[in-house]
């Protein structure tokens, strides 16, 4: 998992075939006048999911804590304060259910080991070790999530 804020960005682009791609569509992008929705970028490789709703609760999002095995996540917060839990998924024990291959998503129901907060600018990658439980939070949530194909 990666941390860090828009403007360093750049630093990151050499991490992943795809990461320059991704980085270069959020820069060209007005973020505050995204509509929501999903959105193709690069066929099946990149593609960007916008949402602007309501934060949840910790126990709802935990209620979904999840990962995945063919995309990483580049989770940006456009507006709002996000909380997100993490955990390695070499610590989850408790699987709940099986893959879903068609929504690239497994679930755990295992707590986070820690929480951290995300405001307007910031991103979160989260690679498929990565178990996370995002929206957190108590006012109006807007972000940007890109799935790049691994």
């Amino acid at each position: 998992m990666i941390i860090d804020s828009l403007t360093s960005a750049g630093k990151y682009a050499s991490l992943h075939p795809l990461f320059a791609k991704a980085f270069e569509y959020i820069s060209k992008q007005n973020l505050t006048s995204l509509e929501t929705g999903k959105f193709e970028i690069d066929g099946q490789h990149l593609k960007a999911i916008v949402s602007d709703k309501p934060g949840v609760t910790a126990a709802e999002s935990i209620a979904k804590f999840e990962c995945h095995n063919k995309h990483i996540d580049i989770q940006v917060c456009i507006s709002g304060r996000e909380t997100i839990g993490w955990k390695p998924r070499a610590s989850c024990v408790d699987q709940r259910g099986e893959y879903n291959e068609e929504k690239d998503v497994v679930f755990y129901n295992d707590a986070p080991d820690t929480y951290f907060e995300l405001t307007s600018g910031q991103f979160a990658i989260f690679y498929p070790e990565d178990v996370h439980a995002p929206m957190i939070g108590e006012s109006m949530i807007k972000k940007l999530v890109i799935k790049v194909k691994i």
